[in-house]
């Protein structure tokens, strides 16, 4: 029996166990989704392309298995570029799977052709091009490994419409082990100076470990933890690496970087040995690279060794995956180790400031709404957030117990992903609570995704900051341009609420202080799908805060009259 590439496509997913496929439908993707109408793979249909990259991006960040997309050619695949870029940055396993022109015009400039694999060369880990149909098993194959494995990151499939119709008489599907590609070498972090590590940790005086992302990729989490509670040193986490760490931990200081903690900031500044664990080091977690952790050796972990030496030189890299290299060092430490409480003590004592309330005209404010929400979701919630102050307002407060409850874009910032996400994110997980919290900026991005929302009857609880500005924009025109404030007053947004309504959602909106405890836990106990609209105060800052060029050592923690 013959079978057409299509229906190879969707056997080769159905090979790596795909639940979903966030897609949309257009004239070069025809045949797959025609195969799709009876597939036992569900799929999401969304109502942008973006939509439903950043929606599988969730899902993978929810799960750790690769997120899958689907977009027809030309501007499908390009409404795509925003999400692979933001997958690429924060190491984020997706399969992007396009449609072409036929194979026959190629490179003629015919209607809806792009040179999709050529577009998104640089924010891909690997892309290809299918030009026979025979090798769609293969290439299939190969997406999966590259996507899973090393580093995790974006693969971009290119498939032109004719290969899709194509019929084969014959087909073989490789098996998992089998699968190899030339040139792609993970690191398996063998044969490693883990007693070189333990030397130069016994050695230190003010050690300190900062967890990246890498933990959770890695599925090493409880292994970092177990560490931890070994050394007992001083530790911090990135964005990425937020509840990594049990907060209970009196060694934990919490967030690092631009807006981190003051505690986290000065212990880095003040260490002489870090200790990396899967981070990459950027500039919004060194400030100033030149001036960060200036009196430390970094032992730094990392399983790409592209990531290495960007920012800063590393006296030691260990290559390999956390989940292998993390319990070597563990079982290479020695017995008993040095006692760095006193350090701890020293950094637990360094004062954190007090977020300073904004609650002009008895308006909410927006630090006192999460500190609550945070304290009311439930234990096992996910939150997703989109980019801009409440998400640093947020990462602040987000006491999660596991590092996949909290879902943010990093590296690229993109605005607009937390809506999309949040769909990913609730689909992977039907029965938990999912809580979505958006700017009034962001939320506009892609605020046709609530249609999506109300398609699939999904419960999410969508928490709009609305401040009527681009607010870290704003902070920044503010502190640093005299407040010069060009184009990012948002006066005429629309009615949040209304909106909502109009796509099947009820919201509420809370205008007043006097009011949040309720109406918070009545907007969480809502049955289905719920919005709850918060007009903040405009001018609300996020501290601390160090600016652009400056140290760690360098926040700013209040606002100068």
């Amino acid at each position: 029996m013959s079978i057409s590439g299509a229906e190879i496509i969707l056997q080769c997913l159905r090979r790596e166990e795909v639940e979903f496929v966030f897609g949309y439908p257009g004239g070069c993707n025809i045949p797959i989704y025609d195969a799709l109408y009876n597939s036992p793979i569900r799929h999401i249909l969304t109502r942008h392309e973006q939509g439903a990259v950043f929606a599988a991006g969730g899902y993978a960040r929810a799960t750790g298995r690769p997120g899958v997309c689907l977009a027809t050619s030309g501007p499908g695949a390009t409404n795509l570029v925003t999400g692979i870029a933001d997958a690429k940055m924060d190491g984020v396993p997706l399969i992007c799977i396009t449609g072409q022109v036929r194979r026959a015009v190629i490179g003629t400039d015919a209607f809806q052709e792009t040179d999709v694999a050529g577009l998104t060369l640089p924010i891909t880990k690997w892309n290809c091009l299918v030009t026979k149909t025979e090798d769609l098993p293969r290439l299939f194959a190969e997406a999966f490994y590259i996507a899973s494995s090393g580093r995790p990151g974006p693969v971009l499939i290119d498939i032109p419409v004719d290969v899709s119709r194509e019929k084969l008489e014959q087909v073989s599907y490789p098996e998992r082990s089998q699968v190899q590609v030339a040139g792609y070498r993970p690191e398996t972090g063998a044969s490693l100076p883990f007693e070189e590590v333990a030397s130069m940790l016994v050695a230190s005086k003010h050690p300190v470990a900062l967890i990246g992302a890498g933990a959770k990729w890695a599925g090493a989490t409880q292994s970092v933890r177990e560490l931890l509670d070994r050394l007992r040193i001083p530790a911090v986490a990135t964005v990425q690496g937020l509840g990594t760490i049990s907060e209970d931990r009196p060694y934990y200081l919490g967030m690092v970087g631009m807006h981190g903690s003051r505690q986290s900031n000065l212990a880095v500044s003040h260490s002489d040995l870090l200790l990396v664990l899967g981070a990459r080091l950027d500039d919004r977690v060194t400030g100033d690279a030149s001036r960060f952790a200036r009196q430390a050796k970094i032992i730094h972990f990392e399983i790409d060794p592209a990531q290495l030496h960007r920012v800063r030189t590393c006296e030691l890299p260990v290559i390999g995956d956390l989940k292998d290299t993390v319990p070597a060092l563990l079982a290479a430490l020695p017995n008993p180790l040095p006692d760095w409480s006193a350090w701890v003590e020293e950094t637990r004592a360094i004062h954190n400031p007090k977020a300073k309330e904004h609650v002009a005209g008895g308006k909410p404010s927006p630090t006192h709404l999460l500190d609550l929400l945070f304290r009311m979701i439930e234990p096992d919630a996910l939150v997703t957030a989109d980019v801009g102050q409440h998400q640093m307002w947020a990462a602040q407060r987000a006491s999660v117990a596991d590092p996949r409850q909290f879902i943010t874009s990093g590296g690229l910032g993109s605005m607009g992903f937390s809506l999309p996400a949040a769909i990913g994110v609730q689909l992977a997980y039907p029965d938990r609570q999912v809580v979505c919290i958006s700017g009034d900026g962001g939320f506009q991005m892609n605020i046709q995704e609530l249609a999506t929302v109300q398609r699939y009857n999904l419960p999410l609880k969508l928490l709009v900051i609305d401040n009527k500005y681009l607010g870290m924009v704003r902070q920044w025109q503010q502190l640093f341009w005299d407040r010069r404030y060009s184009e990012v007053d948002l006066y005429d947004n629309p009615d949040f609420v209304r909106i909502g309504e109009a796509y099947g959602i009820p919201g509420v909106l809370m205008n007043q202080a006097d009011d949040m405890e309720r109406q918070l836990r009545e907007f969480l106990a809502a049955p289905g799908a719920a919005q709850l609209v918060v007009e903040c105060p405009a001018e609300t800052n996020v501290y601390p805060m160090v600016p652009a060029g400056a140290a760690l050592s360098e926040m700013i923690l209040e606002e100068k009259k």
